[in-house]
């Protein structure tokens, strides 16, 4: 546990600084409502046997994952695009700016060597394929959202660092300047040019990379132009949180909404596709990226469950575009007529 890749829970100033949001209550940082880890009925113990020796078909992919390599650098600034890494990792460049949310890159998602490995053909990007990065953002701190041999590696590309509040503290341990943190509560705003604005906002989720939860904060962001919204909901169960959040903004062009590793035993945490698509409903959203899926193993649905329920849901109740990209392809965000194909139909 004292490997630089568990991090660093926050300490000194950074924790008397966080016991003042009143969003930290009892020693913890808080959801808005009641939030159980596990749903009433299922147990930790049963839930990790069936985890660990259950025998669940398709789980993972037997055919390599499809993909697009896209030259990131060689972008031009003035284009409006988003780029999907698998999982919930994603590069965003919007009105000049470059966004990088989550990356993960080193093929595992935890902090042990080969456990939880990435899929065939799911990493064909790198460090070295990004461009400069003028905001990275992590939603929470978890292994998934947050890795290690990741940060390291793209350091000296990041120019700075929108996080919740206590997560700047590994950052600091992990050698960043402490001038590039910009740590944040729910609801705050951050000025990143005349008409552009990064909005912090509310998610129903946890936090934590050892054996404490929930001492630094999980969030959502709101990108806001003169001219577009983009919403990225990180990890979330569903609550009333996405409902204020459309009628706050009045709607967004673009929802990215967590849609995958679920399970009915840990509903409270994450979304089952039927509740993704009422979220994107509350939220106003004209196209939903449903991400959260096809790169990890963190539930025993099959691989492909996520994307082909949530297109069999929508096609049946729900007018609302889904952007279902390729891993690497070029989405373009001022583009509402994009179509994208149903890939994941094509793998076994």
């Amino acid at each position: 546990m004292q490997q630089p890749q568990f991090g660093k829970a926050p300490s000194g100033k950074r924790l008397e600084l966080l016991k003042q949001s009143p969003n930290f209550k009892e020693g913890s940082f808080q959801n808005i409502h009641f939030t159980p880890f596990i749903t009433e009925g299922y147990s930790m113990i049963k839930i990790t046997w069936d985890f660990i020796f259950g025998k669940f078909p398709r789980t993972t992919p037997i055919d390599t994952i499809p993909s697009i390599k896209t030259d990131l650098k060689a972008l031009s600034k003035n284009e409006n695009v988003l780029i999907w890494f698998g999982h919930s990792s994603y590069f965003i460049q919007l009105d000049g700016k470059r966004f990088l949310v989550d990356p993960v890159f080193s093929g595992n998602a935890s902090p042990v060597p080969y456990t939880t490995r990435s899929f065939a053909g799911t990493d064909v990007y790198t460090a070295d394929d990004l461009p400069q990065i003028d905001y990275l953002l992590i939603t929470h701190d978890h292994y998934d959202h947050l890795d290690y041999q990741t940060i390291m590696k793209l350091k000296p590309k990041i120019r700075g660092v929108v996080c919740g509040l206590g997560v700047g503290e590994h950052f600091q341990y992990w050698g960043f300047d402490q001038n590039i943190l910009i740590e944040k509560d729910w609801n705050e705003t951050i000025s990143i040019s005349d008409d552009f604005t990064l909005h912090t906002a509310t998610a129903r989720h946890f936090s934590g990379r050892s054996l404490t939860r929930n001492n630094t904060l999980w969030m959502s962001y709101i990108l806001q132009t003169a001219d577009y919204k983009l919403y990225l909901g990180g990890d979330s169960g569903y609550d009333t949180h996405f409902e204020q959040l459309g009628k706050k903004f009045n709607g967004f062009d673009l929802a990215i909404l967590d849609n995958g590793q679920y399970n009915v035993a840990w509903q409270a945490i994450h979304m089952l596709p039927e509740e993704v698509l009422q979220a994107a409903r509350d939220l106003k959203a004209e196209r939903l990226f449903p991400v959260h899926s096809s790169k990890f193993k963190l539930a025993n649905h099959p691989w492909d469950e996520p994307l082909r329920t949530i297109t069999e849901l929508k096609d049946k109740n729900h007018p609302i575009s889904l952007v279902t990209p390729r891993i690497g392809e070029t989405v373009y965000l001022n583009d509402n007529n994009q179509l994208f194909s149903q890939w994941w139909r094509e793998i076994r």
